[in-house]
């Protein structure tokens, strides 16, 4: 098991969240995610990191599958103008790799914000630290794991 998939499964045991990752093959977008757990895209919590331009540091956006984050309300959001976060600063904060970003079990917590749509389902799933694993969970124990503020940042 990678220390990625330990550290979101750790996480998960000490939230008391019973949510056990599983492996469903490599997915590299929502779609697939959704195709291969079996759900709606929707229900598939992306973790999209972005820079804080003066921060510096990564801060999380947890929206639902098929929205796409809008940079401007982020940034609102944020409270600071957004850039790009690079492979270095994902992987230093989060200790995940692109392609596996969890929303929780991160080294450092970054600030984080949640798609009010994913609250309207009973379970959805999130990257478990690696392309290939996810979990499933109750959206309020997501938000209450991640540390994420609810707010409107999607198109």
């Amino acid at each position: 098991m990678s220390k990625s998939l330990k550290r979101v499964l750790r996480a998960l045991q000490d939230a008391g969240c019973d949510s056990q990752p599983v492996e469903v093959g490599h997915a590299t977008t929502a779609r697939m995610a959704a195709d291969l757990v079996g759900c709606s895209v929707d229900q598939i919590a992306k973790s999209i990191i972005f820079r804080g331009d003066m921060s510096g540091e990564a801060v999380l956006f947890i929206t639902a599958g098929g929205n796409q984050v809008n940079a401007d309300r982020a940034a609102t959001l944020a409270g600071e103008p957004l850039g790009k976060a690079d492979a270095a600063l994902i992987r230093a904060q989060t200790g995940f790799a692109i392609g596996g970003v969890s929303p929780v079990g991160h080294l450092t917590p970054p600030r984080a914000f949640l798609d009010p749509r994913l609250m309207e389902f009973e379970t959805v799933w999130a990257a478990a630290g690696t392309p290939r694993h996810v979990f499933s969970i109750a959206p309020v124990d997501l938000q209450r794991i991640s540390g994420a503020q609810t707010g409107a940042f999607t198109d």
